[in-house]
């Protein structure tokens, strides 16, 4: 069996839903298709698809199978490009989006050192908090925190965040400081737009488990600076991600709450829409962030359970 071409011929037939379709992508027989994934099944001893007449679909070793398939073709095509692309320089203008915030503290010193190494790649920046659709909006790639957005993006993390609770020296003397999750119920809290549940705050207790809080408060926003001025000026508690309060933080000017029930720390990535036919840009891009943030220190000393670790945002 050769298997590479029966890797490949199980990954198409599972982007495309069929076996004739995976056949005429690989421009082969739909009969050696057939045959590539049953040598490739005899060869794990294991079922990777359920067959039907109406569909297809992958069975639960197939699910994890194909998961770990396509990363590995992925590696090995972007191991042949990047052999080729070494000499390719990178040019054009590449378009990206990224938080407000991280965009303008963090993204914004990387894309003038990079555009100081390579003269002839133009940018045009989207600075915005929602999540937006790269391959609709004709975007080259995002810098996200917390989820790469979509199972058809490849993620590279750059970094870690923490998300801190924190409040004004002014608003803990007039209202207190909450010492368990719970006690959030009885402050104002101030919601973010695109968290996953804005009005749901979810906590790590001294077991690894998990404390899921109610909040309410009587400000909303669609921006994490926005949200953290208002703290600063007393108006509420805010939850927001280290490279955010950090500054008022360090300055006093926000006080870090609930420490000891931190949630665990949150991935940044730098984000694509696919490995596949990559340009030099991009692949140039991405590569340069890994390797500046991979030493750069953005964040706030760690607190609660992983306290002594020093995090990277």
């Amino acid at each position: 069996m050769d298997r590479f071409h029966a890797l490949t011929a199980f990954a198409r037939v599972v982007e495309t839903g069929s076996f004739a379709r995976a056949a005429g992508r690989l421009g082969v027989s739909v009969s050696s298709v057939s045959r590539l994934v049953a040598d490739l099944e005899a060869h794990l001893d294991a079922r990777l698809l359920n067959r039907t007449t109406r569909r297809l679909s992958l069975t639960e070793s197939g699910q994890a199978f194909f998961e770990r398939c396509v990363q590995l073709l992925a590696d090995l095509e972007e191991a042949e490009v990047a052999v080729t692309a070494a000499s390719i320089v990178p040019r054009g203008t590449l378009r990206l989006t990224c938080s407000a915030t991280f965009g303008a503290r963090h993204l914004a010193p990387a894309i003038a050192a990079f555009a100081a190494r390579y003269s002839q790649v133009h940018f045009d920046v989207e600075l915005s908090d929602r999540v937006v659709d790269l391959v609709e909006e004709g975007f080259d790639l995002a810098v996200r925190v917390g989820a790469t957005g979509s199972q058809n993006l490849v993620g590279r993390p750059i970094g870690t965040t923490r998300m801190v609770c924190c409040a004004a020296p002014s608003y803990l003397a007039r209202h207190g400081e909450p010492h368990e999750p719970e006690d959030l119920a009885r402050h104002v809290c101030l919601t973010y737009e695109y968290a996953p549940n804005r009005n749901v705050w979810t906590f790590r207790d001294g077991k690894g488990g998990e404390r899921q809080v109610r909040i309410a408060g009587r400000i909303h926003a669609n921006n994490g600076r926005f949200l953290e001025a208002l703290a600063a000026e007393g108006a509420g508690i805010a939850r927001e991600p280290d490279f955010i309060v950090g500054p008022d933080v360090r300055a006093g000017r926000l006080t870090p709450i609930l420490c000891r029930f931190e949630p665990p720390p949150l991935n940044i990535y730098v984000v694509y829409p696919s490995r596949r036919h990559l340009s030099a840009k991009v692949r140039a891009f991405a590569d340069f962030l890994v390797e500046r943030f991979a030493t750069e220190q953005w964040g706030l000393p760690a607190a609660g359970p992983a306290a002594g670790q020093r995090r990277k945002v």
